[in-house]
């Protein structure tokens, strides 16, 4: 409980009313103390009769679980026990620092009876993934003559738990770009272009003369040519690097959980094509290898592991990690190095490390491209701070194209995509190694 604005105000008005008439009509004490008591007197009635009907039944309810950069609702139902709720209700939530809201304080505007249950519910922000609680609730409200503000807090004993983002999976948007490299009759797309034997095909008009199987042809006495579709159970390795370039923020999230989320989405994409699927991320040094498996038993696996890998502060080893990799793997893999660097300079052990894996397996190297460069570039204004951003910009940017460059040059495939085209670029690449059978 405190003052409100109207009581202070009152008070500073009668105060200086008070020093006022005793300085110059000293006899008015009497009345002046008898002021003093009918404010308090009212002050003490409107503390009394708003504790007697301002008791309310609070209930809040949060999900249990969420996917990094999506919202979740944190419901708030209020009910009056006795009498009605007041016109106005403040509420403000003491969270972790991990979740955000809009706004710190929600108000809350009752019906004009205030005598039926009131619900309202406010979005958290999800930037991180993890475990995270809400600790309490503090409510706020005016008392009957808006002469004091009660103020209540609550505990809250709830925790929602923040996973990698798989909301691509469960639309069903990876399957429709999936879908022409699934078997049967979703693989149209692809037939004759692979190198695996699917069927045999009685020859018709304007089918490819290269294809004709003569063998079969004189055996059954009819043209018959062969459909080979792309090949299957390939092995993928998705390397995360979770070092301290990827903890940065980029959009309003991690580099490391967007390449969490594009990883994940590729798996179940995988997964649907019949390949294999592994993961491996390091930092400083080596940390979590899962050899593949089938993409889709690996998706739950990943899913998890994925979300217990933490954002380090530590700078990336891109020798001990990669070595490690190669190492580690016993057959032709295609590599997806998610990963990102400064310069051209701290690039070069990146570059040196990444040629030696080239040469047994086939790399996609991914980095995210920070939007805000390309606004840089061209200033709206003309000022001396906006014209060294711009050409800070430009330097960063030539830089990371020269990179790329060298790595094309290396026979990796490079990615350089913005957060919100990751997922569906990576996608469409993997659909295009599997359907020029570059692994």
């Amino acid at each position: 409980m405190r003052p409100s604005r109207y009581l202070i105000a009152l008070v500073l008005a009668m105060a200086t009313v008070t020093i006022f008439v005793s300085v110059w009509w000293r006899d008015m004490s009497t009345p002046l103390i008898g002021l003093w008591l009918v404010l308090a007197g009212v002050t003490v009635g409107d503390l009394a009769l708003s504790a007697l009907a301002g008791r309310m039944t609070v209930e809040f309810d949060l999900p249990p679980q969420g996917f990094v950069g999506h919202t979740a609702a944190f419901t708030v139902a209020i009910s009056p026990q006795k009498g009605a709720l007041p016109g106005k209700i403040d509420i403000r939530l003491d969270l972790a620092p991990e979740l955000v809201i809009g706004a710190g304080r929600l108000p809350w505007a009752t019906s004009d009876t205030g005598e039926k249950p009131t619900r309202a519910s406010v979005d958290i922000h999800l930037t991180r993934r993890g475990q995270f609680a809400i600790h309490g609730l503090w409510l706020k409200w005016p008392s009957r003559l808006r002469l004091l503000e009660i103020i209540a807090h609550l505990p809250v004993v709830r925790e929602i738990t923040v996973l990698p983002d798989i909301s691509p999976v469960l639309s069903g948007a990876i399957k429709t770009q999936i879908l022409p490299l699934e078997a049967g009759q979703k693989d149209l797309r692809l037939r004759g272009e692979g190198s695996e034997f699917h069927q045999l095909r009685e020859f018709a008009s304007g089918m490819d003369p290269r294809s004709m199987d003569w063998k079969r042809s004189a055996r059954m006495r009819s043209l018959v040519v062969r459909e080979m579709r792309a090949e299957r159970n390939h092995q993928i390795i998705l390397c995360i690097d979770s070092g301290r370039l990827m903890a940065e923020q980029l959009a309003g999230f991690a580099k490391l959980d967007r390449a969490i989320n594009a990883a994940l989405a590729m798996c179940w994409g995988a997964g649907l094509a019949g390949d294999l699927v592994g993961l491996y991320s390091f930092d400083s040094r080596p940390r979590l290898f899962v050899p593949a498996l089938p993409g889709r038993a690996a998706f739950a696996r990943l899913q998890t592991v994925c979300a217990g890998l933490r954002y380090e502060t530590q700078e990336t080893n891109h020798t001990l990690g990669l070595t490690h990799l190669s190492a580690r793997l016993k057959r032709r893999s295609l590599i997806v190095i998610f990963s990102d660097f400064v310069d051209s300079i701290t690039a070069e052990l990146m570059i040196e490390n990444i040629q030696v894996l080239a040469r047994h397996h086939f790399i996609v190297y991914v980095a995210l491209r920070d939007p805000m460069l390309a606004k840089l570039i061209e200033p709206e204004e003309m000022t001396l701070d906006a014209i060294a951003r711009s050409v800070a910009a430009r330097q960063i940017l030539h830089e990371r194209r020269a990179v790329m460059e060298k790595l094309a040059r290396l026979g990796v495939l490079c990615l350089d995509s913005t957060p919100e085209a990751l997922t569906s670029d990576l996608i469409a690449r993997y659909i295009e190694i599997k359907s020029r059978e570059m692994i």
